[in-house]
């Protein structure tokens, strides 16, 4: 069996609606609520967030509370780089969807000749910086942080000087080189973005299933297609973002979007992936309970997670 640990990272400093941060225990009642004994077979480690400098304002206007996240993305890369280094698989139970910058940081610390590829299973490209966010939330800057680009050809703000000295801190962290290479992402129904993300999709020839793709392949099909993509690589991080699902299910999260996944195509394209050696650290992050009605996000979310564990348990 992996040796795995549970990784509940509580912060929610970069998304623009607040209720992440409670994301982790909408999960635990979901499990409560379907009788399951997943939490008891697993330790948690709980990452402290920094969620007390939401109380103190935001002051930096195109990356917000920067100051807050770069210490929660130090204390997830200190945590998954020392889980890696015992070879433990991670599987992260996150807030807000910038803390993943802090996880590839760690798989990469811990292996740094060992090419990561990256399986991002969202809504959103995420691959946003300062100078070209149109909201300032941080969640959508992740990819970016960890492949250390600004994308200054599409450049539309003027950060602050401080906002910067904090940018390049967070894309420092870990060392002064790039995590991750663009061209080993592979985005699955990706379908929300802004010109600057597409102009990097394209430069950098980002693959992206979308889910007619899903629809018209099938789900076993799409994760034989998106390991093929990232063949030359000799790890794998998988990260779904709950806002992979249609818009219709996926009420309790920050930033719905129409035309996503179904419950069942995430629970199988999940169990599909993680079968795959590769697959290191695993991550579902993004359910907001608090826009949610009786935590049906979490539920579904919750599903996701515990058929996922037992494929990656199953299948070693």
């Amino acid at each position: 069996m992996r040796d795995i640990k549970l990784v509940e990272v509580r912060s929610e400093l970069a998304a623009g609606t607040r209720g992440a941060s409670l994301g982790v225990d909408a999960l635990k009642i979901a499990s409560l609520d379907k009788k399951s004994n997943f939490f008891t077979q697993f330790d948690p480690i709980n990452v402290p967030d920094a969620n007390n400098y939401l109380w103190k304002g935001n002051k930096f206007e195109h990356a917000k509370y920067i100051d807050g996240v770069y210490q929660v993305l130090k204390n997830v890369y200190g945590t998954i780089e020392s889980l890696r280094m015992e070879k433990k698989f991670p599987i992260v139970l996150a807030g807000d969807h910038s803390t993943a910058a802090g996880t590839i940081m760690g798989i990469k610390a811990a292996d740094p000749k060992k090419r990561l590829g990256v399986i991002w299973i969202d809504a959103h490209a995420d691959l946003h910086t300062p100078f070209t966010t149109p909201s300032g939330n941080m969640h959508g800057m992740p990819l970016a942080m960890s492949a250390r680009i600004d994308n200054l050809d599409c450049k539309v703000n003027e950060p602050s000087e401080e906002t910067l000295i904090y940018w390049d801190k967070i894309k420092n962290i870990g060392g002064e080189f790039p995590k991750i290479d663009l061209n080993d992402i592979v985005f699955i129904t990706v379908r929300d973005t802004e010109g600057p993300e597409d102009f990097l999709m394209k430069k950098h020839g980002i693959k992206n299933f979308k889910t007619k793709d899903v629809r018209e392949n099938g789900v076993e099909t799409i994760a034989k297609m998106a390991l093929e993509v990232l063949k030359d690589c000799d790890q794998i991080y998988i990260s779904f973002d709950v806002d992979s699902l249609d818009s219709s299910i996926s009420v309790g999260t920050g930033t719905p979007v129409a035309d996503g996944l179904t419950v069942e195509e995430a629970i199988q394209l999940n169990a599909e992936l993680i079968k795959d050696k590769r697959v290191c650290c695993w991550e579902i992050v993004e359910v907001n309970p608090t826009l949610d009605s009786e935590n049906r996000m979490a539920e579904n979310a919750f599903e996701v997670l515990e058929v996922t564990t037992k494929s990656l348990v199953d299948n070693f």
